[in-house]
């Protein structure tokens, strides 16, 4: 069982206060402008499908792809238990950011939650910007967040716990970074501890996080071969991304 399946077991009440319709507003408004008669979407790492179900109720079509099964199956719950209307606008589908092959164009990639600093290698990255190129059409948006490395780099990861619940579970979370800084990477062990108010049961998950911290130079360069760069910002803002924004947002435009 990868990472994945563990983490979507309690993904969506870790991120139960997320303000999903902020953040969908936020991606559309980058559409709306560089990109207005835009219409389909592609998430390339779409988790339990919530930035998805937001997305299309702004009327778009989105198909959302994931590496794992249980966070697609999540999507789909969520997905049955819209409307018809909303419901229809919206796809899921097993697939790799780096492999995934659709045989589909659309006019916007966009890939939320720091999925791109997922790709921890050169090789990693230059595959999912080919994913994301192989995907759409000539002068489309590839639309992605990602951790900011000279804000990591100031601010430095440092010890974090999270104690959150619902009705069923109650659940504390530690996370513990190292940095490694010849790889510009940053290893996050968790340790969970699972109580099911229910019934007494308790789990405890243990998951490692390997995440990159990106500039926005290389990201220019390692993207040049399909995509030109439109805009950089700090997540949520139209600003420059600076050393006090952990995540940056960057908008590239398909070359023709």
């Amino acid at each position: 069982m990868s990472v994945f399946e563990l983490y979507a077991a309690y993904y969506d009440l870790l991120y139960r206060d997320k303000d999903y319709g902020a953040e969908a507003k936020y991606i559309a408004d980058f559409i709306y402008q560089y990109s207005p008669k835009a219409k389909t979407i592609l998430e390339l790492g779409c988790g339990t499908g919530a930035h998805a179900a937001q997305l299309a109720v702004l009327d778009f079509d989105v198909t959302g792809i994931d590496m794992s099964e249980s966070m697609l199956d999540r999507a789909k719950e969520r997905r049955a238990g819209l409307g018809a209307d909303i419901a229809n606008r919206l796809q899921f589908a097993l697939g790799d950011v780096r492999t995934c092959r659709l045989d589909v164009s659309f006019d916007v990639v966009i890939s939320l939650f720091h999925v791109f600093s997922y790709q921890t290698t050169n090789e990693d990255l230059l595959a999912a910007f080919q994913t994301a190129a192989t995907h759409l059409r000539p002068g489309g948006l590839l639309i992605f967040d990602y951790w900011f490395g000279p804000a990591v780099l100031t601010q430095r990861p440092e010890v974090r716990i999270k104690r959150f619940e619902d009705e069923q579970f109650r659940v504390m979370r530690v996370a513990e970074p190292t940095m490694n800084p010849v790889g510009n990477r940053v290893t996050v062990e968790y340790l969970v501890q699972i109580d099911a108010k229910t019934d007494g049961r308790s789990e405890r998950v243990q998951e490692r996080h390997d995440m990159r911290y990106l500039f926005i130079p290389e990201i220019e360069s390692l993207s040049s071969r399909w995509f030109m760069p439109e805009a950089h910002y700090a997540w949520l803002t139209r600003r420059t991304p600076g050393i006090s924004d952990w995540a940056g947002v960057t908008v590239l435009v398909r070359r023709r």
